[in-house]
């Protein structure tokens, strides 16, 4: 399919601008520690992540990507997490091969950016500004921000409204089949990146618009500006 030329373009975070993983399985595993439990390990963590750190923490804690852990050791679990997390945000997880080239070429070209992403906001901007990357978008959109996170279409609307941009207008950039749930409902054009968290299933089975291997081939698969 191709694809047409966006007024904005909406990027996902953990798996799509940023590999988070790192930070987040080692502060998983310094929680499960803490708590006098197994470690998970990275391998782990990486198939667990993309749908907030609530559901990572209790994924971690039942050591499955399904189940739910008991109710008192996750209160028990959470705010040792959040705390641990919190200070260990950035410093493992690097930027993506071609999303500092893909920003730049983005925004040569005109293209209004957002981030729209299920992670907390207290982990968000502090993430996106350590990487040099926060000044990039017009609108964050945090998971924590709306009543509502993707699948739900609403953190896409909101960017859109906030931006004064129409959903047929609109293009989401994700790594997951929640990006492409959330864009379809959303009516955005949607595509997806190979590399990103989707518990070890292909993206391409989601059938999104397109799908990359680095941001910067992007700007490529657009038209360009109308003369």
């Amino acid at each position: 399919m191709s694809l047409k030329r966006p007024a904005m373009i909406l990027i996902d975070l953990d798996g799509t601008l940023i590999d988070s993983v790192p930070d987040l399985a080692w502060s998983v595993d310094a929680m499960m520690r803490e708590l006098g439990l197994p470690e998970r390990g990275e391998a782990a963590v990486r198939n667990w992540v993309g749908n907030g750190v609530e559901r990572l923490v209790q994924r971690a804690l039942v050591n499955d990507l399904d189940g739910e852990p008991d109710p008192e050791l996750y209160q028990r679990a959470l705010p040792v997490f959040m705390r641990i997390y919190q200070e260990n945000t950035a410093g493992r997880s690097p930027l993506y091969p071609g999303v500092r080239e893909g920003l730049d070429r983005l925004k040569a070209e005109g293209y209004r950016l957002g981030c729209v992403t299920n992670k907390a906001g207290c982990f968000t901007r502090p993430l996106l500004a350590e990487k040099g990357i926060l000044d990039d978008f017009e609108i964050v959109v945090a998971g924590d921000d709306l009543e509502k996170k993707k699948p739900d279409p609403e953190p896409l609307w909101h960017a859109a409204r906030e931006l004064g941009v129409k959903p047929e207008d609109s293009l989401m950039v994700g790594d997951s089949k929640s990006d492409v749930k959330a864009a379809r409902a959303a009516g955005f054009q949607i595509v997806c990146m190979t590399y990103g968290y989707n518990h070890g299933d292909d993206i391409r089975d989601q059938n999104p618009d397109a799908v990359l291997d680095r941001l910067d081939e992007l700007p490529g698969r657009l038209p360009a500006r109308a003369a």
